[in-house]
């Protein structure tokens, strides 16, 4: 038969080996023997509540009705449950399964298979869990390693982290490491870089240093101070990369910001304005405002609502901007429309068309078709056939060549 030792209400006692259960009435202390103090109880540990231990700490479960406070290390082998209230522990906690209705606080490292906090879970030294479920706040100062970590307010973890999935209400800041999924209903911050598989975040993402990946979806802002490899990126707003950006797409319904180089194997869509400070590479590109590059390349086609401004050209198969654009710097594709009302510089195509009221300085082509009210204040030079209505201003004569200079 199990024996017990009771403790009674309001009382201080020292133990040392426990054979059996263990009793705690409510508001009692409970000293240890040995260097370091420590108790040993072999069976369960009832609690009823504000509790405290002076003392290292181990038993099979630990069952309370309210808070308890461990001045020590806390090994549990099989569960802990707090019913309605806190748990401290001044040391290090090991348990199989934690269930802490109010609050969980460890200064030291934290291991466990499964913890489930009501309200908030605080560690001061590393975390490793299965799973972890909070439901206000996670806090941690050393490294996190855990299959999934579901908090319904806050979390803030300042090493870095290994996790599988991370799924939170409100915000999360890591320190950087690994995640493969991040779901996060408010912001997401990463202090140091991150690897991750997918990021799926409602407001605004802020990643810092050299960042490798898979699907980002924001509907707010995403932002990396450094270097960013992924496979496609969905925002809302505005991205800014302020190092060099690699991956296979991009739509954006606000701005695109890039410091360095963009290079895509898939399309570049923007709604608004493009700015990289180098070179932008693309299948497609399509800007509803400005595309602002040293240079843009696309495989296929660039469209442009708006502006080109570019210092070495825009090159393509198919170059298009649209109605009253504008285009700075050259232009050089298999075919290129230029917009009505349109004002681009120099023109280089096989197949030219400036629609009715567009502005050019040279143009060259193979084919040329030049619709009413057009103005062109250099040369036009074509190796095929030119079309030209008679409303069209022109400071010099057309020209037909044998070879183009391009």
């Amino acid at each position: 038969m199990n024996s017990k030792i009771s403790v009674p209400s309001r009382s201080k006692t020292a133990l040392d080996f426990v054979e059996g259960d263990l009793v705690v009435g409510r508001h009692a202390v409970i000293n240890g023997t040995g260097t370091p103090p420590t108790v040993k109880v072999s069976g369960r540990i009832y609690c009823e509540g504000h509790d405290t231990f002076e003392c290292n700490l181990s038993a099979e479960n630990l069952e309370a009705e309210d808070n308890v406070t461990v001045h020590g290390d806390l090994e549990i082998k099989n569960s802990v449950e707090v019913e309605d209230g806190r748990l401290e522990v001044y040391g290090k906690m090991t348990a199989k399964r934690v269930d802490v209705d109010a609050a969980l606080y460890v200064t030291k490292d934290l291991a466990v298979e499964e913890v489930d906090v009501g309200g908030s879970l605080r560690v001061d030294g590393s975390v490793k869990a299965e799973d972890a479920d909070v439901g206000g706040s996670f806090k941690a100062k050393g490294e996190v390693e855990a299959d999934k970590i579901d908090v319904g307010g806050s979390v803030s973890i300042e090493s870095k982290v290994d996790i599988e999935k991370l799924d939170v209400g409100g915000t999360a800041k890591v320190g950087g490491g690994k995640i493969r999924e991040v779901d996060v209903g408010g912001s997401f911050e990463s202090k140091d870089s991150l690897e991750f598989e997918q990021i799926s975040v409602g407001g605004v993402v802020r990643l810092t240093n050299k960042n490798k990946g898979g699907s980002i979806e924001v509907g707010g802002s995403f932002k990396v101070e450094g270097d960013l490899e992924f496979k496609d990126i969905d925002v809302g707003g505005k991205v800014e990369i302020t190092g060099s950006g690699e991956g296979y797409e991009i739509n954006v319904g606000g701005e695109v910001k890039i410091g360095k180089s963009l290079e895509l194997s898939g399309n570049l869509e923007v709604g608004g304005k493009v700015e990289v400070d180098e070179e932008v590479l693309a299948k497609n590109i399509e800007v509803g405002g400005v595309l602002r590059s040293q240079k843009a390349t696309a495989e296929e086609h660039v469209k442009v609502g708006g502006s080109i401004i570019t210092v070495e050209g825009a090159t393509a198969h198919l170059v298009e901007i649209g109605r009253r654009g504008e285009a700075r710097g050259p232009i050089k594709a298999d075919q290129v429309v230029i917009g009505r009302d349109a004002h681009v510089e120099d023109v280089y195509g096989k197949k030219v068309l400036l629609r009715r009221g567009a502005h050019a300085e040279n143009v060259y082509g193979e084919d040329i078709t030049i619709e009413p009210n057009c103005h062109i204040s250099g040369e036009v030079q074509y190796t095929g056939e030119l079309r030209m209505n008679e409303h069209v201003s022109l400071a010099k004569e057309p020209h037909k060549v044998d070879t183009l200079p391009f």
